[in-house]
């Protein structure tokens, strides 16, 4: 489907792999492109009941691809797709992170049902830090799933959570050694496709809640995205990402 996205299935499970690990697994629009499309494949067969997303190598995703979110409109739409589709999927997801887990790395696992860590793995939102919003529903699904203060902490300072701080503030289902955490993963996904079917769909949607509301502040977040995308402080952000130096923000 794509270069970087490789495709595996097994008795009902549909594997994700993101498999850029020469790039921490940086995600290209057309790297999002692929995998919408795998999601919308396994919504469609009803012979798929679940899907397990991983990344190859010594990191989980490392967010965007920079300068190919940077080259264009089409890295930011391709990426809102993603969460769009992501969110509004309707099989369990279930996730096996080590390593870094930046960005949308950390923002798809809100989705998931199932997220199982490394102990290495480390999960940052930097989105104020570049001048940007919260996306994928995060601002919504962070606050409620870690609470205020935990949120906060990683949505206004930017500051990174642990494996331990993960399992404690509930953002993981539970810490594994790395080397027994995909065979852990694919364990729990073979799990869930041994139960019944419209029982696990129907307890999902009710988990989920209202799907309305997630829509709404996506949209709100996608919206004042791309305003802060074009603002002084963004470019002042990206530019001292690229000259690996530290960004000065004015006020006033």
């Amino acid at each position: 489907m794509s270069e970087h996205i490789a495709i595996i299935e097994d008795q009902g499970v549909m594997e994700i792999q993101i498999d850029r690990p020469d790039k921490k697994n940086a995600l290209t629009a057309a790297m999002y492109r692929a995998m919408v499309a795998a999601l919308a494949d396994a919504s469609a067969r009803p012979e798929i009941g679940v899907v397990l997303i991983a990344g190859r190598g010594d990191a989980f995703c490392a967010g965007n691809d920079i300068a190919d979110f940077m080259a264009g409109p089409e890295g930011g739409a391709a990426a809102f797709g993603f969460v769009q589709a992501i969110a509004a999927f309707d099989k369990p997801l279930v996730a096996a992170v080590q390593g870094l887990a930046v960005g949308v790395g950390t923002t798809m696992l809100l989705h998931c049902d199932l997220v199982y860590a490394a102990p290495d793995a480390r999960f940052v939102m930097p989105f104020v830090n570049l001048g940007l919003v919260p996306e994928a529903g995060s601002s919504l699904l962070a606050p409620a799933i870690l609470g205020h203060a935990k949120a906060a902490a990683m949505l206004l300072l930017g500051e990174p959570l642990d494996a331990q701080g993960a399992d404690s503030a509930g953002l993981v289902t539970g810490v594994v050694a790395a080397d027994l955490l995909l065979d852990h993963a694919r364990a729990r996904a073979a799990a869930l496709m041994a139960k019944p079917p419209q029982a696990l769909a129907a307890t999902r949607r009710l988990m989920k809640g209202d799907p309305a509301l997630l829509a709404r502040r996506m949209e709100e977040e996608a919206r004042l995205f791309r305003q802060a995308m074009a603002s002084p402080e963004a470019r002042e952000a990206f530019t001292a990402f690229f000259e690996k130096r530290a960004p000065v923000f004015p006020r006033g």
